[in-house]
């Protein structure tokens, strides 16, 4: 039968049934001819110690049951008592009993109750074998086993039931009265018979059908069966015991006792044995004793199981656990471990510093008058966006009327209506900002500041220098000095919100500005201012593209006066061209031209080779290797001493003397002079000159450095030269500041020039008396000459290299001096490159000498000393 076999041996689901022998009457079971053979299915492999341990199903074994509680004896009341149910029996089902023991129901009863125990018990092998009772015994124990065999035991249901009876009519048609006898012999037999078969027991034996009232029984229990069972998990008594009748109980009680038993499921038989077909069915024989393939088994049912709720609260417990542990590690982070980093970020963040500019000193001449001077402005800005588009132009207008600038610019700065912030002029005073303030402009602001202020304007302007808008030097003695100038910034920190807005309650930090010092300079304003005034005339008159003036004091080197033509004027400096930036009295290089011969001069004397008194037969010309040098003027030859060569500034004479000294004497005679150093003392941009290795020149180049041409100075070094012979010979070196000035009014001097011996003191005096005879009637410097005083000088001329042009072109014309020549207190230098209207130092340049030494000498109040001339400029007047 379809539900017959245990679990398969191979891919089927194991061997049928046995099949039933034997007619009515029948007392014990036999094995009968092949059953059906079981479908293929795809169950797991049979056990061999439960054959019929089916994949599917809820049996009590499968439910957690052990084979120990089959054997378990059941709790009997003592005897005559009534009969306790065992947990999980049900009751009997209800009307039964209400049915007569006889007539015409009796045989339906026991047919039904017998289909409900669905198996064989103890106490029916008691009743007689024959009878009217022994169809309906065979009957029921056939479907007892048939519910065994099944393996959804009695949920079966309806439609089963009526394949069963269709298959139990055939088969009696076809076994006929022998049904019996098979039936009886089954009866005999132990109800473990029907489980007991070996793996090899796989013969195939005739199909059985269970009867229409087994399928009915099992139908009508399916649902009791599924009911007590999941009521009561129990294990079922074992079949003998539910079969058996209680003390004082009569069959009737017997039998319901083994309904019960058999409605809930009792002992499984195998599917086929002990079965009856009803002849009223009708049902067709199956052709050639073959069996029709039964239906494929009904699934089981989806078993929906619930979560078990103690593993779901574990689970979320540790989850829980989890993330709270994450959130307290974190915590543990910032809080401990971290805690000064995050409180740090926080500071910052909050914390604004808003600097408090220090004001930068002041630069001074050496009488303390003010050259460069901070005072108190107003940086004017705006907020574009603000204005609206209507009144834009006539704000503009005001703007532009009240600050001085372009209505075009303020116009152009109003439009930026893409910014929040315009900057409209700095440094503006702070009246016209309070004035300005007081219009009726929105989102106009005022920021307090510092303007740097030159009283002088162009005075000593390139010398100076300016600062920048990020108030830092950037030329002059402000770069050279910015650091002593610019001070330290203070500030202010306090805690500000998002509008920058401070807030209330907190602290705030101070830290003061500490104010720069004032630098004084050794300049004097006035002679500054003469000087100034004098070459800029000059330059102008003679057409020169440039000129500058120094003035030197003889003793200490000091720099008295530092002229340059044309000036930067500091009060508009983003104006002027850059050229004008350049502190030409001390940048510039030039070929001195002859005010150079009187190191050649203290060359030959400090070496011995010539005196005042040597004569030298000049002629106007003179052959230099491949070259033929000149005098100035032509004239024929002539002799002359050494001193009168100096008062006419023969070129052809110096030469001479030269060849005698060397070039080596030569270039260290120049070397020690400074020529190809750069001078000290702070002077803002200061050169070197250009002073070749006397290795390096050329056959004519030594002879043209003698007369000042092949050699190039600054006027800072020439007149360095002149300071060193008017000093006795010891030269100081150029300093431009005199000290620094504390706020606290501390003055702290700054250290003098170095001071180095060049030549004789002997030496120098014959220099200085050739010099003086230059500026006499016979000499090329008599415009210097100043009525009262001695005065001790030289002119020069000398061809201008061109850097733009990449060649000689013009001339520079010089006069370089000093007075009282018998004790020289001052030395005045000046230049003039490239001029038009004439090129001699002495008609240009001496001129300029004698207007800024005249003032300096009132302004020193230097008096004249009275002594007579020179032996030598006495000599060369008679």
């Amino acid at each position: 039968m379809r539900d017959s076999g245990g679990r398969g041996q191979g891919p089927g689901r194991g061997g049928g049934g046995a099949g039933s022998q034997g007619g009515p009457g029948a007392a014990r079971r036999t094995p009968g001819g092949p059953g059906r053979a079981g479908r293929p299915g795809t169950g797991r492999a049979a056990s061999p110690d439960d054959p019929f341990h089916l994949p599917f199903g809820d049996t009590p074994r499968s439910r957690g049951g052990s084979p120990a509680d089959d054997d378990a004896p059941d709790d009997d009341p003592a005897p005559g008592g009534p009969r306790r149910p065992r947990p999980g029996q049900g009751r009997p089902r209800r009307g039964d009993d209400d049915l007569p023991t006889g007539g015409p129901h009796a045989d339906e009863r026991s047919r039904g109750r017998t289909s409900q125990r669905g198996g064989s018990r103890p106490g029916e092998d008691d009743l007689p074998a024959g009878g009217p009772h022994a169809e309906e015994r065979s009957r029921g124990r056939a479907g007892q086993r048939d519910g065994e065999a099944s393996p959804g035991g009695a949920r079966g249901g309806s439609a089963r039931g009526e394949r069963f009876r269709r298959d139990e009519s055939d088969h009696r048609r076809d076994a006929g009265p022998s049904r019996g006898r098979a039936g009886q012999r089954d009866t005999e037999a132990r109800p473990d018979d029907a489980f007991r078969r070996r793996p090899s027991d796989t013969a195939r034996r005739p199909p059985h059908d269970r009867s229409r009232g087994d399928g009915d029984a099992r139908g009508r229990d399916d649902g009791s069966a599924r009911r007590t069972q999941a009521d009561n998990p129990v294990r079922r008594p074992r079949d003998e015991d539910a079969g058996r009748a209680r003390p004082g109980e009569g069959p009737r009680a017997a039998t319901r006792a083994g309904t019960d038993a058999g409605g809930r499921g009792g002992t499984r038989v195998r599917a086929g044995e002990g079965a009856r077909r009803d002849p009223q069915d009708g049902a067709r024989p199956r052709a050639g004793g073959g069996g029709r393939k039964p239906p494929p088994p009904p699934k089981p049912p989806l078993v929906l199981r619930l979560g078990s709720p103690k593993r779901r609260i574990s689970i979320g417990l540790i989850a829980m656990t989890f993330i709270l542990s994450i959130f307290a590690g974190r915590l543990i982070q910032m809080q401990g471990l971290d805690s000064k980093v995050y409180e740090a970020a926080a500071t910052k963040q909050r914390l604004h510093v808003e600097k408090i500019p220090a004001k930068r000193g002041s630069i001074t001449d050496v009488n303390g008058h003010n050259l460069a001077l901070t005072v108190e402005a107003r940086d004017i800005s705006i907020d574009p966006s603000k204005i609206p588009a209507e009144v834009r132009q006539g704000v503009a207008s005001l703007l532009a009327r009240t600050l001085g600038r372009p209505v075009e610019e303020m116009a152009a700065k109003l439009a930026r209506t893409d910014t929040r912030y315009q900057l409209l002029a700095r440094g503006v005073a702070p009246p016209v900002a309070d004035r300005l303030l007081k219009e009726p402009v929105p989102s106009l602001n005022a920021t307090s500041t510092f303007r740097r202020v030159y009283p002088g304007g162009d005075l000593a302007g390139s010398l100076i220098g300016f600062v920048g808008d990020d108030k830092d030097g950037l030329t002059g003695i402000e770069q050279v000095k910015n650091t002593a100038l610019a001070g330290t910034d203070g500030e202010l920190q306090i805690e500000t919100g998002r509008d920058l807005q401070r807030i209330p309650m907190t602290g705030s930090q101070r830290t003061p500005p500490v104010d720069g010092r004032d630098v004084r300079l050794t300049i004097d304003r006035d002679i500054q201012w003469a000087a100034q005034k004098a070459i800029g005339e000059q330059v102008e008159s003679a057409g020169a593209s440039s000129g500058t003036v120094i003035v030197m004091d003889v003793r200490t080197a000091d720099v008295i006066a530092m002229a340059n033509a044309p000036e930067l004027d500091l009060a508009n400096w983003r104006e002027a061209p850059e050229a004008h930036y350049l502190n030409r009295a001390a940048a510039d290089v030039f070929e001195p031209g002859s005010t150079n011969k009187v190191i050649t001069a203290a060359a030959a004397l400090e070496a011995g080779v010539v005196d005042s008194d040597t004569v030298f037969h000049v002629k106007d010309n003179i052959q230099c290797y491949d070259r033929v040098l000149r005098d100035a003027h032509a004239h024929p030859p002539e002799d002359m001493t050494f001193a009168q060569a100096m008062a006419q500034s023969s070129n052809v004479a110096t030469v001479m003397a030269a060849r005698r000294v060397g070039s080596e004497g030569l270039y260290d005679m120049l070397k020690a002079f400074g020529f190809g150093t750069k001078p000290g003392g702070d002077m803002p941009g200061a050169g070197a000159g250009l002073l070749p290795h006397h290795d390096k020149w050329s056959g004519s180049q030594s002879c043209t450095i003698a007369y000042g041409q092949g050699v190039s100075v600054t006027a800072l070094q020439m007149a360095s030269v002149y300071q060193t012979i008017a000093n006795g010979g010891v030269k100081v070196e150029p300093r431009i500041v005199a000290g620094t000035t504390a706020p606290d009014g501390t003055f702290t001097p700054a250290k003098p020039g170095k001071k180095t011996r060049v030549i004789s003191t002997a030496t120098a005096k014959e220099i200085t008396a050739m010099l003086e005879d230059a500026v006499g009637a016979q000499g090329t410097g008599e415009l210097a000459a100043i009525p009262g005083y001695r005065v001790a000088g030289k002119t020069g001329t000398a061809n201008r290299y061109d850097a733009e042009l990449g060649r000689y072109d013009g001339y520079t014309a010089s006069f370089a001096g000093f007075t009282p020549a018998d004790a020289p207190r001052l030395v005045v230098l000046s230049v003039l490159q490239n001029p038009k209207n004439g090129h001699y130092g002495g008609q240009i340049a001496a001129p300029v000498f004698k207007d800024v030494m005249t003032f300096a000498l009132k302004s020193r109040k230097i008096p004249p000393t009275g002594s007579a001339a020179s032996p030598a400029r006495a000599g060369a007047e008679q």
